[in-house]
């Protein structure tokens, strides 16, 4: 027997004597010889891992960035020239983000052994005609299992025997119910899992009855293995911030390099001594690199993702926070992140017409059992069938439990008046026929008027209608017209509503052979219920404002697909006049990865999909360009989670799986806050942003004033214990504090960030230019002007106006177009305060005299300081007349 010899895909389609025989599998079951054979053949019935890296392996890998190489040598340079401070600094910086980057990978490790966690640890199976117990491990392909409710299933199976046997299978397709097992044979083609009701699949949960089948697939090859394979094969992509600080690095690696040289040999040129110009050029490549920046970048993503967990959101990879700012996607599940997760009577069908249930009168419910059911208005009586025939119960915390269609028709009758325990109390349950997947159906019998019973019948509505020779009505019971009745039901349905259907007939005692065919036929249609799991209140107010930010979402759900279309009208995932928006995971099946690519984007609904076609809808969203964030709480969904830019598991009903493999956690599984994590992750970038310009603002400040003094005919303005003190007090505080700076009143009506625009896309690198050559020749200006005039002060003033106008610019940048004013020094406390200090420091320098000797200061006249720092103002209202042009040419941005 092999397995390969066998197609899974057609298992549902055969019938159970071609199963045995094509397994050789006897009703005994197998001999312990046949067991050994076939484990030979097909290995262990276990999810087998591919090789891990070593442990020193991933946290070597934290020092291939072209940024941290960079400042490596940064340190190493500065130990060389005599700075062990910055040595020391740039290397705890560089240690601090390796540990944070190990720490992470370390974790998302962690995704297959929660995999592992849901086989189970062994199974009842018969075995040369007797009931063993056997690890899951030793299943093979043909032997029989016996499942029982509280089991997990051990392997992929095709049912034998199901008597009211449910599975729970959201963890693998997404289907929100309990799953109604079958045995018959399913003819249909390429069927998604969901449907094939004959099979029970490796990791699932048995809620309800009893049933025996036959292994088909065992480790690797079932569905469970399936996905093991797909999670182990996604490689994580780097973020959007990972990609543009490389190319940063890069770039900015090759221009200090130049500049550096340059100024060098043009010291050299104009005679200054080499020693100092070597000290000079080094010093400035040390200042140059913004060591500061791995730092502001951690901090800032750390206190998002802080801040974001007060916001029920969870992040487990800290680069995620940021990446949410690019997300141009958001596929979302719909049951219980759109949807309240609780099923809800909407329409309700009697009397020959749909109603609301808000139609529908209350009644007080000591009144229900006043009158026998017989004596009951039409409504009412419809109502005492929804409680009556009903298995949920309530818990000491009065809490609804059971089967959740149940717990809807439970809380209507309960919102009515029509309580559980004295409707039970005036009219018991005498007997019934429990509910079974075949029929489609249960009964229940109850006393009706004077020695009489009455069976109420609940279904699929077709069946009930099928079933049914009469319709009640208020008067008395007429004929029915079943494609009367049929259209309703059709309405309700075209509505999304999942509808059931209610039955009545009367009899003089409750029959001694309850046989389902008699007893189920020759109804009385009472009414018909649609009802529907509806969206949350906040759910349609959290898409419109996802579109005003030029976000698409993406409905994705295990649901039929009208219910997932009625529910994207609702919330404004498919607009009012949106046609072809809705795609079946059978129609997905038949798509190329080229063709899906060219009709995605038109596509906002996908239904009854597989695994493996969340995957592809990630891969074809990404290779047009987009950053996407997709939503899951099942082990089916933790291959896209892995591989989607921002993987979103489900707090409450996410699977241990999909929680390892996904980056962030909604702890209230809603989808209102996800936007709110994207607009955190839009603040970040724009700060992170913020830092960069301001930092390379001022080194290139920095760069100017050294490289152009030399070729205007002026000594070097800077020394370089100026230039390394400039770099510490500027770059440190106040560039950290930018990261608690509020988010722009446009965060959210703004687009998403084209992904390959670089970090100094939509003016900051211009603004960078003009703003450091500005300061340049600010200081420049200061030291031609007073070279003369003030022999000894001079150098003092040139450092303390390029030190100064820093600090004016980055209170400048605080916003790219709200004026500093407007906001006021207090909205950002951190930095105001970081601004005070740095003054402080500076000012130190200056009239310290033991500071003195060391920075080679002079204390400063009033009249000089007064000067240095007016000049030192320039800058900020140069940066603030920039932001009011701004503002003037488009007012409504």
């Amino acid at each position: 027997m092999n397995q390969a010899d066998n197609s899974p895909a057609t298992w549902y389609q055969l019938d159970i004597e071609t199963i045995a025989d094509r397994l050789q599998s006897p009703e005994q079951g197998l001999t312990h010889t046949e067991v050994e054979t076939r484990r030979a053949e097909v290995g262990l019935n276990e999810l087998v891992e591919k090789q891990r890296k070593s442990v020193w392996m991933m946290f070597l890998d934290q020092f291939k960035d072209f940024m941290i190489l960079v400042l490596i040598a940064a340190a190493v340079i500065s130990g060389i020239i005599g700075e062990p401070a910055d040595t020391i600094a740039i290397t705890v910086i560089v240690l601090l983000n390796a540990i944070l980057g190990f720490v992470q990978e370390y974790r998302a490790e962690k995704a297959m052994a929660a995999l592992k966690k849901m086989a189970a640890p062994s199974a009842n199976v018969i075995r040369e005609d007797n009931v063993e117990t056997v690890p899951v491990s030793q299943l093979v392909p043909g032997d029989r299992v016996i499942l029982e409710a509280g089991n997990i299933v051990p392997a992929d199976l095709r049912l034998t025997e199901a008597v009211q046997l449910q599975i729970d299978e959201a963890a693998l397709t997404g289907e929100s119910l309990p799953v109604e097992k079958i045995t018959r044979v399913i003819p249909d083609e390429d069927l998604p899992l969901g449907d094939r009701k004959n099979l029970a699949f490796k990791g699932t949960l048995i809620t309800k009855g009893r049933g025996q089948g036959v292994v088909t697939e065992t480790g690797m090859q079932t569905q469970l293995g399936q996905i093991a394979t797909l999670l182990q094969d996604q490689e994580e992509g780097r973020t959007p911030l990972q990609k543009r600080l490389a190319a940063f690095g890069q770039m900015l690696a090759y221009a200090i390099f130049a500049i550096c040289i340059i100024v060098f040999v043009a010291g050299l040129l104009r005679g200054e001594p080499p020693l100092l110009m070597l000290l000079t050029a080094i010093s400035l490549a040390v200042a140059a690199i913004p060591e500061a920046l791995p730092a502001v970048i951690t901090i800032s993503l750390a206190l998002g993702a802080r801040k974001l967990v007060k916001q029920h959101a969870l992040i487990r990879k800290l680069p995620a926070v940021e990446t949410l700012g690019s997300v141009s996607y958001i596929c979302t599940d719909k049951t219980g992140t759109l949807t309240q997760n609780r099923m809800t009577v909407e329409k309700v069908y009697l009397n020959g017409e749909l109603v609301s249930t808000d139609e529908l009168p209350a009644t007080d419910a000591e009144s229900t059992t006043e009158q026998s059911l017989a004596e009951k208005p039409h409504t009412e009586l419809l109502l005492c069938a929804l409680s009556l025939c009903n298995d949920t119960r309530l818990d000491n915390a009065d809490e609804v439990i059971g089967d959740p269609t149940e717990t809807a028709l439970f809380e209507l009758a309960r919102e009515k008046g029509f309580l559980r325990a004295p409707l039970e109390g005036a009219f018991p349950r005498l007997a019934e026929i429990p509910f079974d997947a075949e029929r489609k159906l249960m009964t229940t019998f109850h006393p009706w008027n004077e020695g009489q019973v009455v069976s109420i019948t609940k279904g699929a509505a077709e069946e009930i209608v099928a079933r049914s020779t009469h319709v009640h009505s208020p008067t008395e019971p007429s004929a029915i017209d079943r494609d009367t009745v049929l259209d309703h039901a059709e309405q309700i349905a075209g509505n999304g509503l999942r509808t059931l259907g209610f039955g009545l007939r009367i009899w003089d005692s409750v029959p001694e052979t309850l046989n389902p065919e008699e007893v189920e036929s020759e109804l009385t249609l009472a009414g018909m219920i649609g009802m529907l799991d509806p969206p949350r209140p906040e759910a349609a107010e959290s898409v419109a404002l996802c579109r005003s930010a030029g976000i698409h979402p993406v409905m994705i759900t295990g649901d039929h697909p009208l219910t997932a279309e009625v529910i994207a009208r609702r919330v404004g995932i498919i607009g009012e006049h949106e046609e072809g928006t809705v795609i079946t995971g059978r129609e997905l099946e038949q798509l190329s990865l080229e063709e899906l690519e060219n009709r995605i984007e038109k596509i906002r609904v996908y239904a009854r999909v597989s695994p493996q076609q969340k995957l592809k809808i990630v891969q074809a969203l990404q290779d047009r360009g987009h950053y996407v964030a997709m939503t899951g709480d099942g082990v089916n969904d933790a291959p896209a989670l892995k591989r989607a830019d921002i993987g979103v598991a489900m707090g409450i009903t996410g699977t241990d799986v999909s929680k390892e493999a996904a980056h962030m956690i909604l702890l209230d599984d809603n989808f209102a806050t996800i936007v709110k994590t994207v607009r955190e992750g839009r603040r970040i970038f724009d700060n992170i942003r913020k830092f960069i310009k301001y930092t390379m603002t001022s080194n290139l400040g920095e760069i100017w004033t050294i490289f152009l003094a030399p070729l205007l005919g002026l000594p070097i303005p800077l020394l370089p214990i100026h230039i390394l003190w400039i770099n510490l007090v500027t770059d440190g505080v106040p560039g950290l504090a930018l990261t608690a700076e509020p988010g722009e009143k446009n965060l959210m009506q703004r687009p998403p960030r084209d992904p390959k625009e670089n970090i100094f896309a939509h003016g900051l690198g211009a603004q960078m230019i003009w703003v450091g050559l500005l300061m340049g020749a600010v200081c420049l200006f200061t030291q031609a002007w007073f070279i003369d005039r003030s022999q000894t002060h001079w150098q003092t003033m040139v450092f303390t106006v390029l030190c100064l106008s820093q600090m004016g610019n980055v209170l400048a940048i605080r916003s790219e177009r709200e004026s500093f004013f407007s906001q006021g020094p207090l909205s950002n406390k951190p930095l105001f305060a970081a601004v005070l200090l740095t003054f402080a420091l500076q000012m130190a320098t200056i009239y310290i005299p033991a500071l003195n000797t060391v920075f080679k200061t002079a204390p400063l006249t009033a009249g000089e300081l007064a000067v240095t720092l007016a000049l030192s103002s320039i800058v900020f209202l140069a940066v603030e007349v920039e932001k009011a042009f701004k503002r003037r040419k488009s007012p409504a941005v």
